[in-house]
């Protein structure tokens, strides 16, 4: 398994301003859903922010995404190793096959595979 990329999630209920504020960093718009917009450099396209307001697909936003190349076989091995998964495995409209796995220090991991 290989993870092609982190992204923290920062609580954005002001997203607008927040896109304007990261903005003056350097980071441009590069998805938006109109919950969740995600912010990247342009230099260094892995270089990403999640800015979320909540996730209206799951029961609860979470800290950070991690996308894996083969996010079944990670959801076996978390499972396997007796994790607590928050969101079932789930293919989402928007391309994207997830789950959600509590860290042992209690932070929310969204792990993920595009398709």
């Amino acid at each position: 398994m290989s993870v092609r990329r982190v992204v923290p999630t920062v609580p954005a209920a002001a997203r607008e301003e927040s896109v304007a504020f990261y903005g003056v960093l350097g980071l441009k718009r590069a998805m938006d859903h109109g919950w969740v917009a995600t912010l990247r450099s342009p230099a260094n396209p892995t270089a990403q922010l999640n800015l979320m307001d909540e996730d209206r697909t799951a029961p609860v936003a979470p800290d950070l995404s991690i996308e894996v190349d083969d996010v079944d076989a990670v959801y076996a091995a978390l499972l396997e190793r007796g994790a607590e998964i928050v969101h079932p495995l789930t293919d989402e409209e928007w391309g994207v096959r997830r789950f959600f796995v509590r860290d042992p220090g209690g932070r929310v991991v969204n792990v993920l595979s595009h398709h």
